[in-house]
């Protein structure tokens, strides 16, 4: 991909995941939310997208822990009767200090980027607050490609062990975050509701569909340097498949 955190790739996305994300369970979150913190806001596009569903006015903390998207996320979210800051740091720093006054916590495509350890130290913040979450498109680890081909399989395996690496010391959960994460949010004693959220890719959206193919394949590649998928991907890219990309939103709400 042209990098998993750019703006470029970031912008390339935005319309699939708008489209993606569960709107019903919008309507399932408590009245009275005007302060909403969204983790790991990138360009800001939850933000774009979830506030012109809620009751106005509202005021958006946007965190992120690279200061030049936070940046372009600050200076891009602009809706009316909607204010913004910015709040430079880790999701994993996150405190019940930093959520006094909130209203709603949100992320989206993060979960699977944490460990177990970590969606438990988030879980245990956001019930000691009593804030609900929204946390939407969570890599779920089903990826169909129409037409099939003899490789698919192969490469989303590689891709899955790939989301489930070692990074330093932390075991990535990668496509078994949406179910660990909902587990963890109901010892916690919240109500969870869950929907499939898949993004849905092909030739109608080329230059997305193409930078998947490349991403998903590299990520396979450098899990598994054996794999020899140069005329896999060639050929995927010639004739670009419709292709179904599972993620799940999930809700958390402390009654």
């Amino acid at each position: 991909m042209t990098g998993e955190f750019s703006e470029s790739w970031l912008g390339l996305r935005e319309p699939a995941d708008a489209e993606a994300r569960a709107a019903d369970l919008v309507e399932r979150l408590p009245e009275g939310i005007h302060v909403i913190r969204d983790l790991g806001c990138g360009t800001g596009s939850m933000a774009r997208w979830l506030a012109p569903l809620l009751p106005k006015p509202q005021h958006w903390i946007l965190a992120d822990r690279d200061p030049k998207l936070l940046h372009y996320a600050t200076a891009h979210v602009r809706i009316p009767d909607v204010t913004v800051e910015g709040a430079l740091g880790d999701v994993t720093a996150l405190t019940t200090r930093d959520l006094e006054g909130t209203g709603l916590v949100t992320c989206s495509a993060l979960l699977d980027l944490l460990t177990s350890d970590e969606i438990d130290a988030l879980v245990a913040t956001l019930a000691a607050a009593r804030v609900p979450a929204l946390f939407t498109l969570s890599v779920a680890g089903d990826v169909s490609l129409d037409p099939a081909g003899p490789l698919d399989a192969t490469v989303a395996e590689a891709f899955d062990e790939h989301q489930r690496r070692t990074s330093g010391e932390r075991r990535l959960l990668g496509p078994d975050a949406p179910a660990y994460a909902g587990k963890a949010f109901e010892l916690a004693g919240a109500t969870v509701v869950t929907r499939p959220s898949p993004w849905r890719l092909g030739p109608d959206r080329p230059e997305l569909t193409a930078e998947w193919l490349r991403g998903w394949v590299g990520a396979a590649r450098e899990q598994r340097p054996s794999l020899d998928l140069d005329d896999y991907l060639a050929g995927r890219l010639a004739s670009l498949p419709n292709v179904s990309v599972g993620h799940v939103d999930l809700l958390a709400i402390f009654d």
